[in-house]
Protein backbone atom coordinates (compact mmCIF):
# COMPACT_ATOMS: atom_id res chain seq x y z
CA UNK A 1 0.00 0.00 0.00
CA UNK A 2 1.51 3.39 -0.98
CA UNK A 3 2.12 5.88 1.80
CA UNK A 4 -0.76 8.36 2.02
CA UNK A 5 0.25 12.01 1.96
CA UNK A 6 -0.14 14.18 5.04
CA UNK A 7 -0.35 17.78 3.84
CA UNK A 8 -0.84 21.17 5.49
CA UNK A 9 -4.48 22.26 5.56
CA UNK A 10 -4.85 24.99 2.90
CA UNK A 11 -8.18 26.77 3.49
CA UNK A 12 -7.08 29.55 5.83
CA UNK A 13 -9.11 32.68 6.52
CA UNK A 14 -7.93 36.14 7.48
CA UNK A 15 -8.50 36.60 11.23
CA UNK A 16 -9.36 40.28 10.63
CA UNK A 17 -12.03 40.06 7.91
CA UNK A 18 -12.68 36.30 7.41
CA UNK A 19 -11.74 36.47 3.70
CA UNK A 20 -9.56 33.75 2.10
CA UNK A 21 -5.83 33.88 2.69
CA UNK A 22 -3.45 33.03 -0.14
CA UNK A 23 0.11 31.86 0.28
CA UNK A 24 2.61 34.26 -1.26
CA UNK A 25 5.93 32.64 -0.53
CA UNK A 26 7.02 33.75 2.92
CA UNK A 27 3.61 35.13 3.94
CA UNK A 28 -0.14 34.73 3.64
CA UNK A 29 -2.32 37.62 2.41
CA UNK A 30 -5.98 38.37 1.87
CA UNK A 31 -7.52 40.53 -0.85
CA UNK A 32 -7.72 43.48 1.52
CA UNK A 33 -3.94 43.41 1.94
CA UNK A 34 -3.71 42.00 5.46
CA UNK A 35 -0.46 40.05 5.62
CA UNK A 36 0.86 37.40 7.98
CA UNK A 37 4.46 36.24 7.80
CA UNK A 38 5.49 32.61 8.09
CA UNK A 39 7.91 32.13 10.99
CA UNK A 40 11.29 30.55 10.32
CA UNK A 41 10.04 27.38 12.06
CA UNK A 42 7.14 27.18 9.60
CA UNK A 43 4.13 28.24 11.68
CA UNK A 44 1.79 31.20 11.09
CA UNK A 45 0.69 33.70 13.71
CA UNK A 46 -3.01 34.45 13.11
CA UNK A 47 -3.95 35.87 16.51
CA UNK A 48 -4.36 39.66 16.18
CA UNK A 49 -3.15 41.73 19.12
CA UNK A 50 -6.66 43.06 19.73
CA UNK A 51 -7.93 39.51 20.23
CA UNK A 52 -5.41 38.69 22.95
CA UNK A 53 -6.52 38.74 26.58
CA UNK A 54 -2.94 38.90 27.82
CA UNK A 55 0.51 39.64 26.46
CA UNK A 56 1.47 35.95 26.25
CA UNK A 57 -1.78 33.91 26.31
CA UNK A 58 -2.05 30.17 26.74
CA UNK A 59 0.35 27.66 28.21
CA UNK A 60 3.86 28.79 29.09
CA UNK A 61 7.09 27.48 27.62
CA UNK A 62 7.65 25.44 30.80
CA UNK A 63 4.17 23.89 30.66
CA UNK A 64 4.64 22.88 27.03
CA UNK A 65 8.02 21.28 27.78
CA UNK A 66 6.46 19.32 30.66
CA UNK A 67 3.57 18.15 28.46
CA UNK A 68 5.95 17.02 25.75
CA UNK A 69 8.04 14.95 28.17
CA UNK A 70 4.96 13.41 29.75
CA UNK A 71 3.17 12.52 26.51
CA UNK A 72 6.27 11.20 24.74
CA UNK A 73 6.61 8.65 27.55
CA UNK A 74 3.47 7.05 26.08
CA UNK A 75 1.22 7.26 29.12
CA UNK A 76 -1.68 8.71 27.11
CA UNK A 77 -1.11 6.48 24.06
CA UNK A 78 -4.46 4.67 24.55
CA UNK A 79 -6.24 8.04 24.32
CA UNK A 80 -4.34 8.96 21.15
CA UNK A 81 -5.18 5.58 19.62
CA UNK A 82 -8.89 5.90 20.41
CA UNK A 83 -8.98 9.42 18.96
CA UNK A 84 -7.17 8.33 15.80
CA UNK A 85 -9.54 5.38 15.25
CA UNK A 86 -12.60 7.58 15.77
CA UNK A 87 -11.24 10.31 13.50
CA UNK A 88 -10.39 7.98 10.63
CA UNK A 89 -13.61 5.96 10.77
CA UNK A 90 -15.81 6.64 7.76
CA UNK A 91 -13.26 8.62 5.75
CA UNK A 92 -12.67 7.79 2.10
CA UNK A 93 -9.11 6.85 1.07
CA UNK A 94 -9.84 8.53 -2.27
CA UNK A 95 -10.09 11.97 -0.62
CA UNK A 96 -7.85 14.18 1.49
CA UNK A 97 -10.14 15.27 4.32
CA UNK A 98 -9.31 18.32 6.42
CA UNK A 99 -8.81 17.86 10.17
CA UNK A 100 -8.23 20.57 12.79
CA UNK A 101 -6.97 20.02 16.32
CA UNK A 102 -8.44 23.06 18.10
CA UNK A 103 -6.10 23.52 21.04
CA UNK A 104 -3.34 21.27 19.74
CA UNK A 105 -0.70 21.90 22.40
CA UNK A 106 2.66 20.64 21.21
CA UNK A 107 1.03 18.46 18.56
CA UNK A 108 1.16 15.00 20.14
CA UNK A 109 -2.33 13.87 19.13
CA UNK A 110 -2.00 15.11 15.54
CA UNK A 111 1.33 13.32 15.15
CA UNK A 112 -0.27 10.11 16.38
CA UNK A 113 -3.21 10.64 14.02
CA UNK A 114 -0.87 11.20 11.07
CA UNK A 115 0.99 7.97 11.83
CA UNK A 116 -2.27 6.01 12.03
CA UNK A 117 -3.53 7.56 8.78
CA UNK A 118 -0.37 6.64 6.92
CA UNK A 119 -0.68 3.08 8.16
CA UNK A 120 -4.17 2.86 6.67
CA UNK A 121 -3.39 4.62 3.40
CA UNK A 122 -5.58 7.59 4.34
CA UNK A 123 -4.47 11.03 3.15
CA UNK A 124 -5.20 13.97 5.46
CA UNK A 125 -4.88 17.75 5.38
CA UNK A 126 -3.93 18.61 8.96
CA UNK A 127 -3.99 21.81 10.97
CA UNK A 128 -3.06 22.35 14.59
CA UNK A 129 -4.12 25.56 16.30
CA UNK A 130 -3.28 26.82 19.77
CA UNK A 131 -3.42 30.19 21.48
CA UNK A 132 0.04 29.54 23.00
CA UNK A 133 2.88 30.50 20.70
CA UNK A 134 5.15 28.20 22.72
CA UNK A 135 2.90 25.24 21.96
CA UNK A 136 2.77 25.97 18.24
CA UNK A 137 6.52 26.59 18.11
CA UNK A 138 7.21 23.21 19.74
CA UNK A 139 4.78 21.48 17.37
CA UNK A 140 6.24 23.11 14.26
CA UNK A 141 9.76 22.04 15.20
CA UNK A 142 8.67 18.39 15.29
CA UNK A 143 6.41 18.14 12.24
CA UNK A 144 6.68 19.94 8.89
CA UNK A 145 3.69 18.21 7.24
CA UNK A 146 0.96 19.91 9.30
CA UNK A 147 -0.26 23.51 9.18
CA UNK A 148 0.60 24.98 12.59
CA UNK A 149 -1.17 28.18 13.56
CA UNK A 150 -1.21 30.49 16.57
CA UNK A 151 -4.86 31.41 16.89
CA UNK A 152 -8.00 31.26 18.99
CA UNK A 153 -10.94 28.85 19.03
CA UNK A 154 -13.16 31.92 19.43
CA UNK A 155 -12.14 33.16 15.98
CA UNK A 156 -10.88 30.23 13.93
CA UNK A 157 -8.84 31.40 10.91
CA UNK A 158 -10.51 28.77 8.73
CA UNK A 159 -12.89 29.17 5.79
CA UNK A 160 -16.48 27.95 6.31
CA UNK A 161 -17.40 24.30 5.73
CA UNK A 162 -13.87 23.20 4.80
CA UNK A 163 -13.19 20.57 7.47
CA UNK A 164 -14.38 16.99 7.88
CA UNK A 165 -13.06 16.60 11.42
CA UNK A 166 -12.44 18.89 14.40
CA UNK A 167 -10.71 17.59 17.52
CA UNK A 168 -11.05 19.25 20.90
CA UNK A 169 -8.78 17.48 23.39
CA UNK A 170 -9.30 18.51 27.01
CA UNK A 171 -9.80 21.99 25.57
CA UNK A 172 -12.16 24.92 25.37
CA UNK A 173 -14.87 24.20 22.78
CA UNK A 174 -16.45 27.09 20.91
CA UNK A 175 -19.34 25.30 19.26
CA UNK A 176 -20.56 28.06 16.90
CA UNK A 177 -17.07 28.28 15.40
CA UNK A 178 -16.76 24.51 15.15
CA UNK A 179 -20.15 24.37 13.39
CA UNK A 180 -19.08 27.11 10.98
CA UNK A 181 -15.89 25.41 9.80
CA UNK A 182 -17.20 21.83 9.60
CA UNK A 183 -18.85 20.48 6.49
CA UNK A 184 -22.36 19.04 6.87
CA UNK A 185 -21.84 15.49 8.10
CA UNK A 186 -18.45 16.37 9.56
CA UNK A 187 -17.56 15.29 13.08
CA UNK A 188 -16.54 17.14 16.20
CA UNK A 189 -14.58 14.69 18.37
CA UNK A 190 -14.30 15.90 21.94
CA UNK A 191 -12.26 14.37 24.76
CA UNK A 192 -12.97 15.44 28.34
CA UNK A 193 -11.96 14.25 31.78
CA UNK A 194 -14.27 11.71 33.40
CA UNK A 195 -15.20 11.78 37.10
CA UNK A 196 -12.22 9.66 38.20
CA UNK A 197 -9.58 11.19 35.93
CA UNK A 198 -6.37 11.70 37.95
CA UNK A 199 -8.40 11.23 41.11
CA UNK A 200 -5.42 10.03 43.15
CA UNK A 201 -3.46 13.20 42.37
CA UNK A 202 -6.46 15.43 43.05
CA UNK A 203 -7.01 13.76 46.43
CA UNK A 204 -3.44 14.66 47.38
CA UNK A 205 -3.38 18.29 46.28
CA UNK A 206 -6.91 19.37 47.30
CA UNK A 207 -8.43 19.29 50.81
CA UNK A 208 -11.68 18.00 49.26
CA UNK A 209 -12.87 17.16 45.78
CA UNK A 210 -15.68 19.09 44.15
CA UNK A 211 -18.85 17.24 43.29
CA UNK A 212 -18.71 16.04 39.72
CA UNK A 213 -20.94 17.80 37.23
CA UNK A 214 -23.21 15.42 35.31
CA UNK A 215 -22.29 14.89 31.70
CA UNK A 216 -24.48 16.98 29.41
CA UNK A 217 -25.99 14.67 26.77
CA UNK A 218 -27.53 17.55 24.80
CA UNK A 219 -25.87 18.36 21.47
CA UNK A 220 -24.73 21.95 20.97
CA UNK A 221 -26.52 24.07 18.37
CA UNK A 222 -25.62 23.01 14.84
CA UNK A 223 -24.89 19.41 15.84
CA UNK A 224 -26.55 16.12 16.63
CA UNK A 225 -25.04 13.78 19.21
CA UNK A 226 -23.90 10.37 18.03
CA UNK A 227 -24.13 7.32 20.31
CA UNK A 228 -21.37 7.52 22.93
CA UNK A 229 -18.67 4.91 23.13
CA UNK A 230 -17.46 3.25 26.28
CA UNK A 231 -15.49 5.53 28.63
CA UNK A 232 -11.77 5.01 28.24
CA UNK A 233 -10.42 4.00 31.62
CA UNK A 234 -7.10 2.49 32.67
CA UNK A 235 -4.44 2.82 35.35
CA UNK A 236 -0.83 3.85 35.14
CA UNK A 237 2.16 4.11 37.45
CA UNK A 238 4.31 7.23 37.54
CA UNK A 239 7.65 6.00 38.82
CA UNK A 240 9.62 9.20 39.33
CA UNK A 241 9.18 12.61 40.96
CA UNK A 242 9.98 14.17 37.58
CA UNK A 243 7.01 12.52 35.89
CA UNK A 244 4.70 13.58 38.71
CA UNK A 245 6.01 17.14 38.49
CA UNK A 246 5.49 17.19 34.71
CA UNK A 247 1.91 15.97 35.06
CA UNK A 248 1.10 18.63 37.62
CA UNK A 249 2.78 21.34 35.55
CA UNK A 250 0.86 20.46 32.37
CA UNK A 251 -2.57 20.61 34.00
CA UNK A 252 -4.65 23.46 35.49
CA UNK A 253 -4.29 21.75 38.88
CA UNK A 254 -0.92 23.43 39.35
CA UNK A 255 -2.61 26.81 39.70
CA UNK A 256 -5.73 25.62 41.50
CA UNK A 257 -3.92 23.73 44.25
CA UNK A 258 -2.77 25.39 47.46
CA UNK A 259 0.92 25.72 48.33
CA UNK A 260 0.43 22.89 50.82
CA UNK A 261 -1.11 20.66 48.16
CA UNK A 262 1.72 21.34 45.73
CA UNK A 263 4.23 20.55 48.47
CA UNK A 264 2.55 17.19 49.13
CA UNK A 265 2.74 16.35 45.43
CA UNK A 266 6.40 17.40 45.25
CA UNK A 267 7.25 14.97 48.06
CA UNK A 268 5.91 11.95 46.16
CA UNK A 269 8.36 9.39 44.78
CA UNK A 270 5.79 7.47 42.73
CA UNK A 271 2.06 7.64 42.11
CA UNK A 272 -0.60 5.17 40.99
CA UNK A 273 -3.15 6.99 38.83
CA UNK A 274 -6.50 6.40 37.18
CA UNK A 275 -7.02 7.71 33.65
CA UNK A 276 -10.73 8.21 32.97
CA UNK A 277 -11.83 10.12 29.86
CA UNK A 278 -15.00 10.54 27.83
CA UNK A 279 -14.89 10.62 24.04
CA UNK A 280 -17.96 12.33 22.57
CA UNK A 281 -18.90 12.63 18.89
CA UNK A 282 -21.13 15.35 17.47
CA UNK A 283 -22.14 15.42 13.81
CA UNK A 284 -22.67 18.72 12.01
CA UNK A 285 -26.22 18.45 10.82
CA UNK A 286 -27.74 20.26 7.82
CA UNK A 287 -30.95 21.19 9.60
CA UNK A 288 -29.24 22.16 12.84
CA UNK A 289 -26.52 24.07 10.97
CA UNK A 290 -29.19 26.09 9.18
CA UNK A 291 -30.48 27.23 12.57
CA UNK A 292 -26.99 28.43 13.51
CA UNK A 293 -26.51 30.30 10.24
CA UNK A 294 -30.01 31.83 10.14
Amino acid sequence: MPTAPIIPFPALACPLDKSPLENQGASWRCAAGHGFDIASQGYIHLLPVQNKRSRDPGDSKEMIAARRRFLEAGVYQPIAQAVAETTLAGLSPANTPGCLDAGCGEGYYLRQLAAAAKGRGQALALMGLDISKWAVLAAAKQDKHTRWVVGSNANLPVLPATLERVLCMFGFPVYPEFARVLQPGGLLIQVDAGPDHLRELREIIYPRLKAERPADPAAPAGFVALPPGEPLRYTLELSSPGQIADLLLMTPHLYRASAEGRARAAALKNLHLTVDVRLTRFERNDAEAAKVEA
